[in-house]
């Protein structure tokens, strides 16, 4: 990849990897579309790191405050608000799990084709739409149960297929069980650090595995960049998020559906 392509496709995995519009989508698109090579496994880790790093350090605070709660509270019958949180974390993201290890052959056998994100980015786009325009929106993050847990994290595994996006389909679940929009999207970064981290291992171990040569200046550069637009796009999209709504996402994805169906049939 030229330096051109790495920054690009690092600043796309990165503000991608948390609006509600697809990273999965956005780094095949350049290779079906624009020709782009292959990033390969190394930098797909890369960039992983990068955004990884990004969600961990924003939330640092809250997750070491769970982290406390749930050894201090977790297993006892005393439970708090906060090691309340940190279970429905882990209950949510159990599904993910489970779905990944089952299909992910499948999926990138089968998944991973223009038709496919356009048909997910339309279809899951306009469930998003739904969702934010007829919930009720009046729980907080401190609201969601178990049994909403495990919904949201059902829905996290669907994105498996790419074009869902993660974070869109996992906001949609929370504003569909009544979370505002805020709490949505907090609890979808939340749910994001463990399977982020998952990936991010399993894709090392893949590349632990392969024989191929490692450019570390990509690696480098992507990481850097994954995480500065991460970072950015976690900020601005909770200071956002009220007031904006998801129509715009909607409205993107749309559009992006109806480009790539125009690519797909010309």
């Amino acid at each position: 990849m030229t330096i051109f392509e790495i920054i690009i496709l690092a600043i796309i995995q990165g503000l991608t990897e948390f609006l509600p519009i697809s990273s999965s989508a956005h780094l095949i698109l350049p290779s079906e579309v624009l020709g782009w090579s292959d990033q390969g496994l190394a930098y797909d880790v890369a960039v992983h790191v990068g955004s990884l790093l990004a969600v961990m350090i924003y939330f640092r605070k809250d997750i070491w405050r769970l982290i406390c709660a749930w050894l201090s509270h977790g297993l006892t019958k005393e439970q708090t608000n906060d090691s309340r949180l940190a279970w429905w974390v882990i209950i949510g993201t159990v599904p993910a799990v489970l779905f990944g290890v089952a299909f992910k052959d499948f999926i990138e056998v089968y998944g991973r084709s223009a038709l496919v994100i356009a048909c997910t980015t339309i279809g899951f786009g306009l469930l998003l739409w739904y969702a934010d325009s007829k919930a009720k929106q009046v729980k907080t993050i401190d609201g969601i149960t178990w049994k909403n847990a495990i919904f949201i994290g059902l829905a996290q595994a669907v994105a498996i297929i790419p074009g869902t996006s993660r974070s869109g389909i996992t906001m949609t679940a929370g504003l569909l069980i009544g979370l505002n929009r805020e709490s949505a999207a907090r609890f979808s970064f939340l749910l994001s650090i463990p399977v982020i981290l998952g990936a991010g291992l399993l894709a090392t171990l893949d590349l632990l595995e392969a024989s191929d040569a490692v450019d570390w200046n990509a690696l480098l550069f992507g990481a850097l960049f994954s995480f500065i637009s991460a970072y950015a796009c976690i900020y601005l999209f909770l200071a956002w998020i009220s007031k904006l709504g998801m129509l715009p996402f909607v409205i993107y994805r749309l559009i992006l559906g109806a480009l790539l169906l125009l690519f797909v049939f010309s």
